[in-house]
């Protein structure tokens, strides 16, 4: 009588062995479907469309916007302008990365030797693009410097969101964008356009007066939040050096708020003779009953944004601005 308890508790126990590997077997049988990575996309850049290869084998990038972010995504390059990168981008400490050097004696033959497939060109070096082009002609040049005319602000996030979709890095590029627009609308919210705002730089011990619009690094600051100008001047340049302006000038249109890039503060380790802008300004005994100077109402591009002029940089500058703005208030 116990012979047929033994087999039916057998094969009780076979029945669920054959039961799990039933479920291990359905299980294997349906795998998680993954969507293959593109084998290339098409960027419109400032010269038409171009369809790059992905992910890109050998990448030389020139343009200085671009530097932290592409450092940040973990980039690899074959070549870069190092001696363009300031040392808060971690590509300054990479010596596989062949130098290509600075744009106003580039070594062009440098790029040609790593056999690009893509460069990042823009900002310093887009005088260059042809004679690269003629070089290399195999390779893809892309260019998305921001263009005369357009919207800065737009245009640094038409840049950052194109080279996520180059590098695959699509999320952390909106990311980028969403804590630019963030900080942005931080700083319009602050603002009180009846307080009046100068910008300047510093350089040499001089002071350059940066015209809204179309003065280099803050003058589309402008237009991005609406400022409202402390002073106008006819045919302002461009030029990064900003155009000529004396402490009376200043004085004489007392700014409620200056902003300000000290375009020397990046090299302060190796210029024996460097003057912060703070110093400059400050200490000015001209300037000293300027509304901006007695407040303390005067915010400073961050250290390396001569250097460093990506979306990020202006993202740190908008947030510090909200700060002041709404510490004023």
């Amino acid at each position: 009588m116990s012979m047929p308890r033994t087999l039916t508790a057998t094969s009780i126990g076979l029945v669920g062995l054959l039961a799990l590997a039933g479920c291990a077997s359905g299980s294997a049988a349906e795998p998680e479907e993954t969507e293959a990575a593109p084998a290339s996309v098409t960027i419109e850049d400032n010269t038409g469309e171009h369809e790059i290869a992905t992910p890109p084998a050998s990448v030389v990038a020139l343009d200085n916007r671009t530097f932290q972010t592409l450092s940040d995504w973990g980039v690899e390059l074959s070549a870069g302008a190092v001696a363009l990168m300031p040392d808060t981008v971690s590509y300054l400490d990479d010596d596989a990365i062949v130098d290509i050097g600075l744009h106003s004696e580039p070594d062009l033959e440098a790029i040609v030797a790593v056999e690009p497939d893509l460069i990042i060109s823009g900002q310093r070096f887009t005088q260059h693009n042809e004679a690269i082009a003629d070089l290399v002609p195999d390779a893809t040049i892309i260019d998305l410097e921001p263009r005369e005319g357009e919207a800065f602000d737009a245009e640094l996030t038409r840049q950052t969101l194109a080279l996520g979709e180059i590098f695959g890095k699509q999320d952390e590029a909106q990311k980028l964008v969403d804590e630019f627009d963030a900080a942005v609308e931080r700083a319009k919210a602050a603002y009180d356009d009846a307080d009046t705002v100068m910008a300047v730089n510093t350089s040499g011990g001089a002071i350059g007066y940066l015209a809204p619009t179309v003065g280099r690094s803050l003058g589309p600051v402008y237009d991005i939040l609406g400022l409202t100008p402390a002073l106008e001047v006819d045919e302002a340049s461009d030029d990064d050096q900003g155009d000529e302006i004396s402490v009376e000038a200043i004085a004489a249109s007392n700014p409620d708020w200056m902003l300000v890039l000290d375009r020397d503060a990046v090299f302060a380790a190796e210029t024996p003779d460097y003057v912060q802008a703070s110093e400059i300004l400050e200490s000015s005994e001209a300037l000293a009953a300027v509304t901006a100077v007695a407040d303390d109402q005067i915010v400073y591009m961050p250290t390396d944004t001569y250097l460093n002029e990506g979306i990020q940089t202006y993202t740190t500058f908008f947030n510090d601005l909200a700060d002041a703005l709404e510490g004023a208030k």
